[in-house]
Formats: C-alpha cells, structure tokens, sequence
C-alpha cells in the first residue's frame, strides 16, 4: 500500500473540501486525483445535491461517507446492463460501504451529518439560514472540522481501494 496516495487523498479531500465546499463531491474529487483513471464526470455531477445530509439538511448522511460509496461502488458495483448481478458485484460494494460505515461510526459514533456536527462543533447548524451559516464559518466549519471529515473518508477510501488491489482478492460476501 502506496502512504503517498492514502496521505494525498486526506490532503486533497481537506483542501477541496476547505476551498469549495460540497464534502460529497470533495471526497469523489480528492479520490479522482489520487485514481485519475477512475475519473467520471457524470459520477461527480451526481454527487452535487449530497452535501451537508443531503441537499444542506443535516438530517441525512455525511455527505463525505456518501462520496466515498459512490467512488467504491463505481469501481465494484454492478453495471447497469447487468443488473441481474449473476456475478453479486453488489454485494462487494455493499461490504466496502459498510467498512466505511464502521469506519464513521468509530470515529464519529454516527453516519449522520448533524449528528457528526454535533460530536464535532457542540451543536448541528441549518447553512440555509445565514447566521448559523455565518457561526458555522467562525467555529471553523469549513475551514478545519468537515475538511477533516472528509480528508478522513478519502483516506479511508484510497486504503480500500489500494488494499483491495494490492491482495487482488475478493471480498467474503456470503450467499
């Protein structure tokens, strides 16, 4: 396993997280550079309503553990065109989402962004409403705490996928 691509992810997740918002498509992007051949333009777009619990919520999941999915679901999933799955590729991606899963809830005790926000800053905040937008800035919001939320799920992503290609295995997905 590569340090220098787990490391770069974190870096990058963090600094596009900080400089543009948007934690799910800051993870898929921080991801995309660390694996440019994984680059998808339509994956990326799609992840633009998922920030913040979901379209700025905070009552649905982190935004940085659904980019994270949809970059391993991209290289595991199932395809379209087979979507009978003969081969259970989905029930690879559903075991990689759920290391992440385990993953948050290690770290955070949750999946879900408000309740993340909590543990993180003391309180969840609407970033709709301009003054608790404007809290959640001063507190570091953006700046420090879902940088590091997301440096964090494209860290943990990268060692996923460096670790599934270096043993070149398969996950144990029971019948």
């Amino acid at each position: 396993m590569n340090p220098n691509e787990i490391k770069k992810a974190y870096e990058k997740g963090f600094d596009f997280e900080r400089e543009y918002h948007g934690c799910a498509q800051c993870v898929i992007g921080a991801l995309y550079e660390v694996f440019p051949e994984m680059r998808n333009e339509d994956v990326f777009r799609s992840a633009s309503g998922l920030a913040g619990g979901v379209g700025l919520t905070t009552i649905g999941q982190c935004g940085a553990l659904s980019g994270a999915i949809m970059v391993l679901s991209q290289i595991y999933g199932r395809e379209l065109g087979e979507l009978a799955d003969p081969e259970r590729k989905r029930f690879v991606a559903y075991r990689l989402g759920e290391i992440i899963v385990n993953r948050f809830q290690e770290e955070y005790g949750t999946v879900v962004c408000g309740e993340i926000q909590v543990k993180l800053m003391g309180r969840s905040f609407n970033l709709w409403v301009p003054e608790e937008k404007e809290e959640f800035e001063k507190i570091g919001g953006h700046s420090k705490i879902c940088p590091s939320v997301v440096g964090k799920a494209a860290h943990w992503a990268a060692e996923i996928i460096l670790e599934k290609r270096k043993e070149k295995r398969e996950i144990v997905v029971e019948k």
